[in-house]
């Protein structure tokens, strides 16, 4: 909103003597005998500097006229706010109405994606449902490529969850197979844990006396000496 004062170049506090140096010069520069080829332009630009210092060079025309020009400011400023709050209003509800509008077309999108459809299906089915050609293809290529990493990552798990049973399997069947071997060395070892310490000589003896049978019914005259021998111990009682 120009004002007489931009019209003469000053600022609104200027002096009197700084208002009429700028007339004198304003005047000089849009003069018509000084713009040929322009007159037009400069004899209106001269009429609105001869105008405004007119009013600004009088003391009681620059009061009335700082005044309503001030007046005029606030409303103007104020009209200025409603109009730039009016306008983020309408703004904020075009950009949610978009934004719902955008979630719906994904949801679609997902829908037909989740029952196995490609990316060229989803595009189609969003320009059907008078989606923009542009946001139709982003939506499709990136719904697609989200499917897409969803199935490796399942496929990944299903994978790990096969390779765990497999070990689990593996490790159940060797514990199966060394369970008989584990049996009979626990027989074993408690076959031997049950012979005692006192009962090694008995044993020893007993071990020995087979041998002596062994060798005496393998050996006819060593049977004969073993009855000499008993004969001469009885002979000592």
């Amino acid at each position: 909103m120009a004002t007489l004062y931009d019209t003469l170049g000053v600022p609104t506090h200027a002096t009197d003597d700084e208002i009429k140096r700028a007339y004198r010069k304003a005047a000089m520069k849009w003069h018509p005998d000084r713009n040929h080829g322009a007159e037009d332009v400069a004899r209106a630009a001269f009429q609105d500097i001869k105008d405004a210092y007119a009013i600004l060079s009088d003391a009681e025309q620059r009061k009335v006229y700082d005044a309503v020009y001030a007046e005029q400011m606030r409303e103007w400023e104020a009209q200025h706010t409603r109009r730039q709050r009016a306008q983020a209003k309408r703004e904020a509800a075009a950009r949610a109405a978009d934004e719902a509008a955008y979630a719906e077309m994904v949801s679609i999108a997902i829908r037909f994606a989740d029952q196995g459809h490609n990316r060229d299906v989803l595009f189609g089915v969003l320009l059907g449902r008078q989606c923009e050609p542009q946001r139709a293809a982003q939506i499709a290529d990136s719904v697609a490529a989200l499917q897409a990493a969803r199935r490796a990552e399942a496929d990944v798990a299903q994978n790990a969850q096969r390779a765990r049973k497999s070990a689990n399997s593996a490790h159940a069947a060797q514990a199966e197979a060394a369970e008989p071997e584990l049996a009979q060395t626990g027989q074993d070892t408690g076959a031997a844990s049950q012979t005692s310490p006192h009962d090694a000589p008995h044993t020893k003896r007993a071990t020995h006396a087979k041998h002596d049978e062994t060798v005496s019914d393998m050996h006819p005259a060593g049977a004969l000496g073993n009855l000499w021998f008993q004969f001469l111990n009885s002979l000592k009682f």
